[in-house]
C-alpha cells in the first residue's frame, strides 16, 4: 500500500539534508537552506511533492511546538511586565503599518478597501522565523527580543479581527459588532482558564505524572497540554500558534518547565522545518524571474517602511535607539499569517492572482533575507551609534531621567558604573550601598527607573553602548565598570564604547557561557565572570559541605579553581594590557580585617612581626575606626578590628588571613 505522504516527507527530509548540508559548509544560514528546499522540491521548479496539504499540516504543527518552547521560556510574570509592550507596541507598528501601506497602495491606483486589505497583510512579520533565529542567538530575553516578541504576541491577536473585517471591507460582511463581542468573551474565558490551569491545575497534575517516573507518561502529558489549548484556542477563532504559546506559560510556572523543553525540542527541530519547506514551496520562480526589477522594488520600499515603523513602536515605549533599531531590523518582513489573511482576500476578491503573486514573491524573499540582516544588526546599530543623530535622540531618551540626577552626576569621581538593573545588578548595587562605594546604575527598562528612583536609587535612563552616555556618567572618572546585562552582541558593543573613552577604567563582564569570555577580554574587559562556570562552583561547594571538607579547604580549593580557570581562558596577546599586568604578574591587592588578637601581629610593630619575610605580603595601608594611615613606616603598630591593605600573592593573602580572622 503506497503512502504519498510518507513519499513526500522522505523527499523533504531528504533534500533538507542535502541543501542544509551544503548550506552549511558555506556558512549560510538553515533557515534560507529550508527555504531553498521548499523552492526546489515545490511544484513550480521539481514539482516532487504532490501532497501539498498534508505538508502544511505538518508545518503547522512546527508552527504549534516552536511557540509552545518560547511559551515555556516566559512565565506569567514575564509576560505580565511586556504588557505594555503587547498593546502600545504593538498597536504604533500595526497601525501605522497599515495606514502607511494603504496610503502608498491608494496612490498607485488601488481602491481604498483593497489598500486597506494590503495594509492588514503587511503589517504581520513571521513570528516562527524572529523568534527561531533569536532563539539560536541567545537574545529572546534582551531588550529587543522582548519588544519583537511583543508586537509578535499582538499580531497574533490582532490577525483574527482582520479576518472579521476582511468581509466588511470585500460589502459582504454580517453583523461586525456581534461577532467581535463573542471573541471578545471566549478570549477572556481562554485567559481565565489558563490561569487556572497555570496556578493550580497543571502544577498539581505534573507533579502527579513526574512521580510515575515514567518518561513516556511525561511526554504524552505535555503534548496533550500544547495541542489542548492551541485547539482550543483556535476553535474560538484564535490563532493555533497563539494557543501554544499560552500553554507554554502554563508549564512555564510549574517545576517541571526544563524537563519539559528537553523533551519538546527535538520534535520541535523536525515539524519547523516542514513549515520553511511549505513557505519555499509556494513561491512561483518563474513570476518572480519575470518581474524581478518590480518585486525588489516593493521588497525595499517594504524593508525601509516596516523597519522605521517598528523601531518607532520600540522608541514609544521609551526604548533606547539601539533597542529600537535593532527590533526594526528583525520585524521588517512579512509572516505566516499574512499567507492565511491573504487566502481570506483571495476568497472575497479583494486581491486579485497578479497581486497575490507579487505579495506571494515579496514575502519570501524578505523571509529569506531575514537571517542575513538580523545577523548583521549589530554592524548596522554600530555604525548609526557614531551618528551624531544617535546622540541626540540619545538626549531626548534620557532628558527627562537625568535632569533631577545632575548634581549627583556632576559629584561623580572614583565611583563604580552598574550597567543594567536586573538580578546581578541588584546584588552589585546593595554591596556598594553596604560598603559606601559611590555607584551609578544604567537601565534601559524605563519602568524600571521610574520605580528605583522612587526609592533613591542613582539610577539613569539610557543605552549604555552610546558614547554619550557613558561619558554623562563620568566613566572616564569611575574606578569600575560593572556590565550585567543578558544581550551579548550588546555587551561587546558597552565593552567597546567604554575602552574607546577610558583604558583605565576595571571593566567586570557578566556573561553566560564560558565561551564568550576569550571575545570579552579581547575587546577590552579586565574580568569576565560567566555564569555557567560560577554554577558549577557552587554546585561543588555545596557538595564538598555535604561531605564536612573543612570549610577553609573548600574557599582554597575555590580560589585556586576560579584562578586556574580563569587565568586558562585569558587571551595573552591583547592591545589593552595594562602597566600593572606587565610589570608586576600574579600580585593581588585585597583588605583584611584583623579579626582576631593573634600575638605575632596584634601590639607589634611591622619590623617586629616581620610580615613582610614571614607571609609574604607588603602592608600598603591601614584603615582605623575613621582614620587613614597611608604612610606606613617600620615601627607602625597593628591593632585588633585594623583594616589592612595589602599586596602580594593570592596564596600569600590567603595565607595571611587564615592568620588574622576569627
Amino acid at each position: 500500500m503506497e503512502i504519498p505522504l510518507l513519499t513526500d516527507i522522505t523527499i523533504i527530509l531528504g533534500a533538507s539534508v542535502l541543501v542544509i548540508y551544503l548550506f552549511q559548509r558555506l556558512n549560510l544560514p538553515t533557515i534560507l537552506g529550508y527555504l531553498m528546499t521548499g523552492i526546489i522540491a515545490g511544484p513550480y521548479v521539481l514539482g516532487l511533492v504532490s501532497a501539498s496539504h498534508e505538508v502544511e499540516v505538518l508545518a503547522e504543527i512546527g508552527v504549534i511546538l516552536l511557540l509552545f518552547i518560547i511559551g515555556m521560556e516566559f512565565s506569567l510574570k514575564s509576560l505580565a511586565a511586556i504588557k505594555n509592550s503587547v498593546f502600545i507596541g504593538g498597536a504604533v507598528q500595526v497601525g501605522l503599518t497599515i495606514a502607511i501601506t494603504a496610503l502608498i497602495a491608494y496612490w498607485a491606483d488601488f481602491e481604498l478597501n483593497r489598500a486597506i486589505f494590503l495594509g492588514f497583510v503587511f503589517s504581520l512579520s513571521s513570528t516562527a522565523i524572529v523568534l527561531k533565529l533569536l532563539q539560536e542567538r541567545n537574545e529572546v530575553n534582551s531588550p529587543h527580543g522582548k519588544v519583537a516578541l511583543a508586537i509578535l504576541i499582538f499580531q497574533d491577536i490582532i490577525v483574527v479581527p482582520m479576518m472579521l473585517l476582511t468581509p466588511i471591507l470585500s460589502g459582504q460582511g454580517g453583523d461586525l459588532w456581534a461577532t467581535l463581542a463573542e471573541l471578545f468573551l471566549k478570549a477572556a474565558l481562554v485567559i481565565l482558564v489558563v490561569l487556572f490551569g497555570a496556578r493550580y491545575l497543571i502544577p498539581i497534575l505534573l507533579h502527579e505524572v513526574a512521580k510515575t517516573k515514567s518518561r513516556e507518561l511525561f511526554i504524552l502529558f505535555i503534548v496533550v497540554i500544547c495541542f489542548a489549548v492551541a485547539w482550543a484556542t483556535s476553535s474560538i477563532g484564535l490563532s493555533l500558534a497563539l494557543g501554544a504559546f499560552l500553554a507554554g506559560l502554563i508549564i512555564s510556572e510549574s517545576d517541571y518547565s526544563y524537563q519539559a523543553t528537553g523533551f519538546i525540542i527535538p520534535f520541535r527541530e523536525i515539524f519547523t522545518s516542514f513549515f520553511f519547506v511549505s513557505i519555499g514551496m509556494l513561491l512561483d520562480v518563474t513570476f518572480l524571474i519575470s518581474n524581478l526589477p518590480v518585486i525588489l522594488g516593493i521588497l525595499a520600499l517594504a524593508f525601509v517602511f516596516k523597519a522605521l515603523i517598528a523601531s518607532t513602536a520600540a522608541f514609544v515605549l521609551q526604548y533606547p535607539m539601539r533597542t529600537a533599531i535593532l527590533t526594526g531590523l528583525s520585524l521588517f518582513q512579512v509572516g505566516e499569517f499574512a499567507f492565511i489573511l491573504s487566502e481570506v482576500g483571495m476568497e472575497y476578491d479583494l486581491l486579485s492572482e497578479n497581486t497575490y503573486q507579487y505579495f506571494l514573491s515579496v514575502s519570501i524573499l524578505s523571509m529569506a533575507i531575514t537571517p542575513f540582516v538580523i545577523q548583521h544588526s549589530g554592524r548596522v546599530t554600530k555604525l548609526f551609534s557614531r551618528s551624531r543623530l544617535s546622540d541626540k535622540m540619545s538626549i531626548l531618551n534620557t532628558n527627562k531621567d537625568t535632569v533631577t540626577e545632575e548634581q549627583a552626576v556632576e559629584e561623580l569621581k572614583d565611583h563604580t558604573i552598574i550597567i543594567g538593573f536586573g538580578v546581578n545588578g541588584r546584588n552589585v548595587a546593595r554591596a556598594a550601598k553596604f560598603a559606601g562605594i559611590p555607584y551609578v546604575i544604567i537601565e534601559m527598562n524605563a519602568d524600571t527607573v521610574k520605580q528605583e528612583r522612587a526609592k533613591g536609587e542613582p539610577i539613569l535612563y539610557g543605552d549604555a553602548t552610546s558614547a554619550f552616555m557613558l561619558e554623562h556618567v563620568k566613566v572616564y572618572s569611575a574606578r569600575v565598570a560593572i556590565i550585567a546585562i543578558s544581550d551579548p552582541p550588546a555587551t561587546k558593543a558597552i565593552v567597546t564604547s567604554i575602552r574607546s573613552i577610558c583604558p583605565t577604567v576595571h571593566v567586570i563582564v557578566r556573561t553566560r557561557f564560558m565561551h564568550e569570555m576569550s571575545e570579552q577580554m579581547r575587546l577590552g574587559a579586565s574580568e569576565v565572570i560567566p555564569e555557567e562556570f560560577e554554577t558549577s562552583v557552587e554546585i561543588f561547594t555545596r557538595l564538598l559541605h555535604k561531605y564536612l571538607v573543612p570549610q577553609d579547604e573548600i574557599e582554597s580549593f575555590v580560589q585556586n579553581i576560579r584562578s586556574d580557570n580563569y587565568e586558562m581562558l585569558r587571551p595573552h596577546e591583547f592591545s589593552h594590557k595594562r602597566i600593572a599586568e606587565i610589570n608586576i604578574p600574579n600580585i593581588n591587592i585585597s583588605s583584611l580585617r584583623v579579626q582576631n588578637g593573634n600575638k605575632d601581629v596584634v601590639g607589634k610593630k611591622i619590623i617586629e612581626s616581620q610580615i613582610r619575610s614571614r607571609w609574604g605580603v607588603n602592608i600598603l595601608a591601614i584603615q582605623r575606626a575613621d582614620t587613614y594611615l597611608s604612610n606606613i613606616e617600620a615601627d607602625t603598630e597593628i591593632r585588633q578590628d585594623d583594616i589592612l591593605y595589602l599586596a602580594g600573592r593570592p596564596e600569600d593573602i590567603s595565607n595571611f588571613h587564615e592568620l588574622i580572622k576569627v
